[in-house]
């Protein structure tokens, strides 16, 4: 029988993840990213479709994406099919992406990273789908350069986990993509506005396949 942790992460946790998400400086900052897509493109947690009012929707031939809630892409596969664009939307984690090798021109992951079991098995995945020369777009929130918010970060970070969905405050971002083999162009970094600075340090670039 389901406990009181299950039904937490079924109903209450996807809604407290999409609010905090969905808050107008961190849609200000998905605005820097998303646009950039183009081609065929995948979305990494793309979720209830949050970004998908950001995507420059005639620079787009197809879009794919997985979520591991699979209530949560409903409405996510509405908004996109109502663009017109070719859709495929499915159940995964990045661990194990679902579709061919060299699939697409540009991969999207936003505030993602954090929660995955194994970013690294993740971003080798992101290499896999994506085309020769193709891009992968991210905006994250991760490790603080600051030592004395850094701290702050690792002791909050295991009840945080608990509460947000296996979110990580600690995770590296931009030297992930490198450590993965991608080249990085950063195209901004730093603490989001009026968040606590613990939870919301951020970068967000282009990362490309070399």
């Amino acid at each position: 029988m389901p406990g009181v942790g299950d039904w937490y992460d079924a109903h209450i946790m996807p809604k407290l993840i999409g609010c905090a998400c969905g808050t107008g400086q961190v849609l200000k900052r998905r605005a820097n990213v998303v646009p950039l897509a183009s081609g065929d493109v995948f979305e990494l947690g793309c979720g209830c479709g949050i970004n998908q009012q950001f995507y420059d929707a005639k620079a787009i031939r197809s879009y794919a994406g997985i979520d591991p809630h699979e209530g949560m892409l409903d409405t996510a596969r509405e908004a996109a099919a109502a663009k017109g664009w070719e859709v495929d939307m499915r159940q995964g984690v990045g661990e194990d992406i679902p579709f061919a090798s060299q699939s697409f021109d540009t991969v999207v992951c936003t505030f993602t990273l954090c929660s995955v079991q194994e970013p690294q098995s993740v971003l080798s995945e992101m290499q896999r789908i994506l085309r020769p020369g193709g891009t992968a777009l991210f905006l994250e929130h991760g490790r603080a350069p600051d030592t004395n918010v850094a701290k702050w970060q690792d002791r909050i970070e295991p009840v945080w986990k608990r509460l947000a969905g296996g979110c990580h405050l600690t995770r590296p971002i931009a030297a992930a993509f490198e450590k993965a083999g991608f080249n990085v162009h950063l195209l901004g970094k730093g603490y989001m506005p009026k968040t606590p600075k613990f939870a919301m340090w951020n970068e967000w670039g282009a990362a490309n396949k070399a």
